[in-house]
């Protein structure tokens, strides 16, 4: 597959984009400032006028890239074609069963499957997703087996703002039972009698998950147990259950802080306290048998250290370290076994796993051999076994699954993700580079591209991603749909930039609140810098993030606009102030301490510095391609819709702005494992069609 141009551009259709009305409001804050926002009455799904600009705007990129329908298709149909839709995943045993989920040629969604005894058994079927599908314009669901594997909570979404119902499932008859539940969270979590689960309640209004209640099997659900109400609200709550299967741990946080308490499992009843909450301490607690709890906590660790404590008095003045905290290393997480514990750990911005042994204390580590790589212990319900299940994937590599001996320090590889047609690891190279950022920070960057088509000469067409928020890494993972872009000669990037937790926790500290402003100024440095050393022309660069990885978009093109020929910003967080000042808003209060108070002044200027939507002005923007769902319930549609319409009124340049809602889905874009491909093939035809790559 080559990269071919037409003589010359595409011109396109002579068609005004939509105009939204100007109806100005003001937004006074504590601080005596007041904004004028012309946009803000897009606040209202309800309102008819706006539904029809969304489709107005919807229409308007179906006319504009109308000339590249067929190359769409054809994109999707080529990243389809990668696909075994006859898939399954690799079986996990918990206990006699062995449960596994599986894909059919067609099929859209999963289909939950087990055999009992030995995969030679007869199959199963849990729940067919596509059954469960039909007639639905979004599904998301999965499932939850009951301790003795005779139910199955069966927990689904099927608008995309993640509001779940639940039902279950009687595995012994097929039946389902006439417990429903609608509008929770989705986790659950058994109590080991079979007979009840706990579950969670978001506030329908901002969606915080507030209260954990229990449901007992034939009881009706008006009449639920109310276990915990989170009073904060600045405190998101779930629920969950150890590794041991002993205790049912309810836990609550936010960006900055969490605090968990505990159930027996066995004896329900009161919430005991492991610590209350305190500021800027995060800690996560498991249990693995014995009389101890095991807790990943940030206490006087920025790094995190793994520390235990009596069950009986888990208090933070009886934690004693199991792994104490290590300036170098950032501990990710530990998995625990009767005579092993799997301990997960990055080192200067790539994962490691540690082995280690219980009983004398000797340890080893795996090796992976690739420059830049993602590595990660996967599921693993058994205590009892000397086999660790994990995952290993590079730019280079497809997702592949390892179990692990670790006593005899055997791997066997249990499936790499096929990826079909003519598709060679060979032919693709991965590099790792550190980039300087200007105030002397060095900057990971994992890089990919097809060898054969890669030329350090500055002439390569680029393509540049990160997120950069909440201490969520970005890991070099393999993407077969990525493919289309290097077998078009794309060298393709990800910045590992300030705000994630690459490398470790002060990495994040230095990228949020009053350090935001590093994320952004790292990915424009990791920009420049593919362009300044030859990886990419300068002006054939593209740039994408999602969600708060738009507001990196929207503050990048703020700020550097220059470096870029087109920028694709999805679900984007734009409007950071209004959002941070409207306490009803979804997911607002406990974010607080990721992004800034808006009632600190400081905090509130700060914010208002960047915010991509108070910081358009009158010049020239590269070529943008936004998109956002009506049902989003993490960045509502009108913060990108309100971002488009101001954008149209300020642009000085005649490049392209498409604003595209889907009106059926929600912050993940469509449902379905197909049905998300044609929304990418969207995104690389729009960047084809502005490079002049028709084939």
């Amino acid at each position: 597959m080559s990269c071919s141009k037409k003589e010359s551009q595409v011109i396109l259709p002579d068609v005004q984009p939509p105009v939204a009305k100007i109806e100005p409001f003001e937004i006074l804050s504590k601080h005596g400032h007041v904004r004028v926002d012309n946009y803000y009455w897009l606040n209202d799904r309800e309102n008819q006028d706006v539904i029809a600009y969304l489709e107005a705007e919807n229409a308007y990129l179906d006319t504009m890239m109308g000339h590249t329908k067929i190359f769409q298709e054809k994109l999707f149909q080529e990243m389809k074609s990668r696909i075994k839709e006859d898939d399954s995943s690799v079986p996990y045993q918990l206990d006699d069963f062995f449960y596994y989920v599986r894909y059919v040629e067609g099929g859209e969604y999963p289909i939950y499957c087990r055999k009992k005894g030995s995969l030679n058994a007869p199959e199963e079927i849990i729940v067919d997703g596509n059954e469960l599908g039909k007639e639905k314009a979004y599904l998301n669901f999965y499932t939850s087996i009951s301790p003795d594997h005779n139910l199955a909570a069966i927990i689904m979404d099927t608008q995309g703002r993640n509001f779940y119902s639940i039902m279950v499932k009687d595995l012994k008859t097929g039946q389902i039972l006439p417990d429903r539940i609608e509008d929770t969270r989705g986790g659950i979590a058994w109590t080991n009698d079979n007979r009840s689960f706990y579950y969670s309640i978001p506030d329908k209004q901002t969606l915080r998950v507030f209260q954990i209640k229990r449901h007992i099997l034939g009881a009706e659900t008006l009449k639920d147990e109310l276990v915990f109400e989170e009073k904060d609200p600045t405190l998101d709550c779930y629920v969950g259950k150890t590794k041991s299967k002993k205790y049912v741990i309810i836990g609550s946080g936010r960006t900055d802080a969490s605090y968990a308490l505990f159930i027996d499992a066995d004896q329900p009843g009161k919430p005991q306290l492991i610590e209350k909450v305190k500021d800027n301490v995060q800690y996560h607690v498991d249990h693995a048998g014995g009389d101890n709890f095991y807790i990943h906590t940030n206490l006087d660790a920025v790094n995190y250290r793994l520390v235990q404590a009596p069950v009986s008095k888990p208090h933070a003045a009886n934690w004693k370290d199991v792994i104490p905290h290590r300036q170098n290393i950032f501990l990710e997480g530990v998995d625990y076994f009767k005579e092993y514990m799997a301990v997960q750990e990055t080192f200067e911005g790539l994962a490691k796993i540690r082995i280690v042994k219980w009983t004398d204390g000797s340890e080893h580590e795996l090796k992976f051999d690739e420059p830049a790589y993602s590595a990660g212990i996967g599921y693993n319900p058994n205590f009892d076994t000397k086999t660790l299940r994990y995952s290993y994937t590079s730019m280079t590599t497809p997702n592949s699954t390892y179990d692990y001996n670790m006593e005899s320090r055997e791997k066997t590889l249990m499936k790499e993700q096929p990826v079909l047609g003519d598709f060679d690891k060979n032919n693709y190279q991965t590099e790792r580079v550190m980039v300087p950022a200007r105030d002397g920070k060095r900057i990971p960057m994992s890089i990919v591209y097809r060898k054969d088509k890669f030329k350090k000469d500055g002439s390569m067409p680029g393509w540049i991603y990160a997120y950069g928020s909440y201490g969520y890494s970005m890991e070099p993972t393999f993407s077969s749909t990525r493919l289309s872009l290097l077998d078009r000669g794309f060298v393709y990037a990800i910045a590992h930039i300030r705000g994630g937790q690459e490398m470790g926790g002060e990495w994040y500290e230095d990228g949020k609140m009053m350090n935001k402003k590093n994320t952004f100024t790292d990915f424009i440095d990791c920009s420049k810098w593919l362009q300044d050393n030859g990886y990419v022309a300068k002006e054939r660069l593209f740039a994408s993030g999602g969600s708060a990885g738009g507001l990196l978009m929207g503050a990048v093109v703020n700020m550097a606009p220059e470096l870029y020929s087109g920028v694709i910003a999805a679900v984007p967080f734009v409007d950071v102030v209004t959002t941070m000042m409207d306490e009803s808003i979804p997911l607002t209060t406990f974010e607080w301490l990721e992004w800034g108070n808006p009632n600190i002044q400081e905090q509130y200027e700060y914010m208002l510095s960047y915010s991509p939507y108070d910081n358009v002005e009158e010049k020239a923007y590269p070529n943008l391609l936004v998109t956002t769902g009506l049902h989003d319930s993490q960045v509502q549609y009108w913060e990108p819709a309100k971002w488009v319409a101001l954008l149209r009124t300020k642009k000085t340049d005649n490049n392209r702005l498409f604003l595209y809602t889907n009106l059926d889905a929600g912050h993940g874009g469509a449902s379905g494992r197909f049905e998300r491909l044609k929304e990418i093939a969207l995104e690389y035809a729009f960047v084809f069609d502005i490079l002049g790559i028709y084939e």
